[in-house]
Parts: C-alpha cells; sequence; structure tokens
C-alpha cells in the first residue's frame, strides 16, 4: 500500500514539486483534506486519478500552490515600496530589472505596474512575472477579477488602470503589456540574474527551513548588487547577514555590497 512517502515521489515524477520541501504535518493534512473531499481513500487511487482526469490533476496543483492573493495586499508595505524603495533603487536606474515571484493569478506584477507608473511611462516599465501553476498563469494572462480581489486598492487605480463591467474587475491592456507571465518552480528552476527587486511575497512561510536556506540564497545570486527583495508580513528574514542581505525597512532586505 503506498504510503505518503510513496505519494511524495508520485507527486515529484508527475510535476517536478517535491513536497519534501513543504512543512510536512501542514501539507500532508491539506493534502489528506482534498483526497478525502473527492472521495478517495488511498493514495495510490488518488494518484491513478490525477493521471487519468485533467480537472483533477489541475484541482490538485492549484491547492497545492496555495493561491491566495489580491491586489494591495498590505497597504502600508506597497506604501513604503512607493514612497522609499522604488526612489531608491531608481537613484541607480530608471531601466529596473523586477521579478515577481510566486505571482499566483497577477494581482502583485499587475500592482507593481501600477505602483511604478507614477514614476515611469508605461512604455518603460517590463515585470517579470512566474508561478509554478499554469492555470494560475492563465487566470493572470486574462486579468479579470472579482470585486473581493481589487477592495484594497486605492480607487484612482481602479479608474485608471480596469474596465469594470459589474462585479468583474479586467486589467487593461496597457497594463498586461507590462508584464511577462512564465511557469517557473522555485526549487527546481533557474533563477533570473541582474534584478534590482525581486518580489517573493507569503509562499515561503510554506517551506521547510532547508528549502528556504535554498531559495534565499538562490536570491542573492539572482540580485543585483544593492538590489532588493521583498517578502510577505510573516516572513522576515532571521540573521539576513547570513545570506548577505541586510535589513533596510521592515520586509525589504538589500543586498550587501562587496565593497
Amino acid at each position: 500500500m503506498m504510503d505518503y512517502e510513496g505519494f511524495k515521489s508520485e507527486i515529484y515524477k508527475m510535476t517536478s514539486i517535491n513536497l519534501s520541501f513543504y512543512k510536512e504535518k501542514q501539507m500532508k493534512r491539506r493534502i489528506d483534506s482534498l483526497i478525502k473531499k473527492n472521495n478517495f481513500e488511498l493514495y495510490s487511487d488518488y494518484i491513478k486519478a490525477l493521471k487519468e482526469n485533467k480537472n483533477l490533476f489541475n484541482e490538485f496543483i492549484n491547492y497545492l500552490t496555495i493561491n491566495v492573493s489580491e491586489f494591495y495586499r498590505n497597504p502600508e508595505q506597497w506604501n513604503v515600496l512607493e514612497k522609499e524603495i522604488i526612489p531608491l533603487l531608481m537613484k541607480k536606474s530608471r531601466n529596473l530589472k523586477i521579478w515577481s515571484t510566486a505571482c499566483s493569478t497577477g494581482d502583485e506584477p499587475y500592482t507593481l505596474v501600477m505602483v511604478l507608473n507614477k514614476f515611469l511611462p508605461l512604455e518603460s516599465i517590463k515585470i517579470l512575472a512566474t508561478d509554478i501553476d499554469k492555470e494560475a498563469i492563465e487566470k493572470a494572462k486574462a486579468g479579470v477579477y472579482h470585486a473581493k480581489s481589487v477592495e484594497n486598492l486605492p480607487v484612482s487605480y481602479l479608474e485608471k488602470f480596469f474596465i469594470q463591467s459589474g462585479d468583474s474587475y479586467k486589467i487593461k491592456d496597457s497594463i498586461k503589456k507590462c508584464v511577462e507571465f512564465r511557469q517557473h518552480n522555485l526549487l527546481e528552476d533557474e533563477y533570473p540574474s541582474d534584478c534590482d527587486l525581486i518580489v517573493c511575497r507569503n509562499v515561503l512561510i510554506y517551506f521547510t527551513e532547508e528549502a528556504k536556506h535554498e531559495i534565499y540564497m538562490k536570491f542573492n545570486r539572482s540580485l543585483r548588487e544593492e538590489g532588493i527583495l521583498f517578502v510577505g508580513s510573516t516572513e522576515q528574514i532571521i540573521l539576513a547577514g547570513k545570506y548577505n542581505l541586510k535589513p533596510i525597512k521592515t520586509f525589504f532586505y538589500a543586498k550587501e555590497s562587496k565593497k
């Protein structure tokens, strides 16, 4: 009979997602709940169904990657980004390379475009946005959101960057053009280089300490000198110096200069 270790092995073969890097107690509880909800009892039966049923597989990936996202999440942090971090970065260059990781359904990279537009024309803004979940990326490319997703946004952003239709808000094409979406696995794939700003919020809390250590080291290599990492509200980095990072504001870390 397949146990959880065997299940993790099968999932890795199917998806390249290594469940061993996620906090086991938390992740196993989530997966067991999903399996039960779909009326399966054995891991082996559920694996068989995932291989045969595309909708079930997509549901599993979406559930696994914990797509909780909204525009302007934690507004006070976006305010710090606008008032202090972006001006700091733009002292070095107006041609910023920005990577929004684990971007889910696109709320975060589109918010970045809106904030940056206060400093730069849209045609000068280019953001790389990545996520492991193909379905989430497709939703991001479509750019249609419920009212709940945009409730934290300033009214001026809603009026300028969205087209409202009933309870739905559609991102204008001029904003979409600023974001390039790609599938990317933080634990497996190569990272982009020379980033001025990396945004990775509210995802690393699900990873083990070992996985987080590896990801922070990769982020360090991915940042240019004095580039900045923006993390989530529950993800302050303890002993950031061991990753060659220094806190400059709460939730913001700069790559330390080699000088």
